[in-house]
Order: C-alpha cells, then structure tokens, then sequence
C-alpha cells in the first residue's frame, strides 16, 4: 500500500495480469523537483528486471519514443509521470487514459498525455495506463522532495515484485 486506502500495487497487478511485454515509461524533467519522479523510477529500476520490460526515461518529450514504443510490439505501456491530482504529495493513482478527459490531471509536458495515449493505443493496440504521483514541488532546481522520494523509493519496490513477468 502506497497512500492512504489506495493500494496501487493491487491496482498495477490487476492491470499487469495477462502482460507479456511492457513498456514502462518514466516521464519528467530532472530540472523540476518532483516532476522528475517518472524518470527517477524507470532509471532506479535500469538493470533489475526482465528484459520482457522495456524502461524508457523520456523526461519531457514522450513522443519521440513513439517509434522505439511500437517497434517493442508491447501488450501493456504505463507511463509514470507527476501530476497535480489534488492529493497529498507522494500519493499515485493508476488512471486509464481516457479518464484524463474527466480526472483533474495537470501536467507540466507540450503534448497533452491523453492525445499521446490515444496515439500510442492506436498504433500498438496494448493496454495502456498511467501512474500519477502528485508532487510537492515542481519548481525549477534537482531532487526529488522527502515525501516523492519515499513514494518513489515504495513504488521501484512494487515494481521489483511485481514485473518479472516470467
């Protein structure tokens, strides 16, 4: 359980229960605090699970993956990224993409998530999901805040359980 009654790792299982091949993409600026979380994850996880996981840092330009993303033939992408959702800072919420039309989302990136989802739903017919961590701060300096830290630190761990995926 990593915030609250919300136990995203329950949710992550379900969501991840027939995968066979994931794209996990980590999205955020190094230069924004806690908006770098997506990034941060995907690169604390670099060199520890299967290789039926494919982990790209994007930072803040996911669509220049869209190629590598399609060329992985993936069942399942998750990007992770912050987002202003109206929760404690560290808290993460496994949304679907077309819940970014109603889901009070804010993101700091050009290309809106949900055109980015739709395209990538699209052209890779895998499931397609995001993680959303709310920061604390998303001001310009490095390093994650003490809270996004720890709910980063919990969620590499989630992720180490969770996708070895045979």
């Amino acid at each position: 359980m990593i915030s609250g009654k919300y136990n995203v790792e329950k949710e992550l299982k379900v969501w991840l229960s027939n995968a066979k091949k994931v794209v996990v993409a980590g999205i955020g600026s190094p230069t924004r605090m806690d908006d770098f979380v997506g990034t941060k994850i995907v690169q604390d996880l670099q060199g520890k699970i299967s290789e039926k996981v494919y982990l790209i840092k994007c930072e803040t330009v996911p669509e220049n993956f869209i190629q590598k993303i399609t060329d992985f033939n993936p069942t399942h992408v998750l990007l992770i990224d912050a987002a202003i959702l109206g929760l404690e800072p560290g808290d993460s919420r496994l949304i679907k993409p077309e819940q970014l039309a109603t889901f009070p989302a804010y993101s700091t990136h050009a290309l809106p998530l949900r055109i980015f989802c739709e395209y990538l739903a699209t052209t890779t017919k895998a499931k397609i999901a995001l993680l959303l961590i709310e920061p604390k701060k998303a001001d310009f300096g490095e390093g994650l805040t003490p809270e996004v830290e720890v709910s980063a630190r919990k969620i590499v761990d989630v992720f180490l359980r969770i996708l070895p995926l045979g």
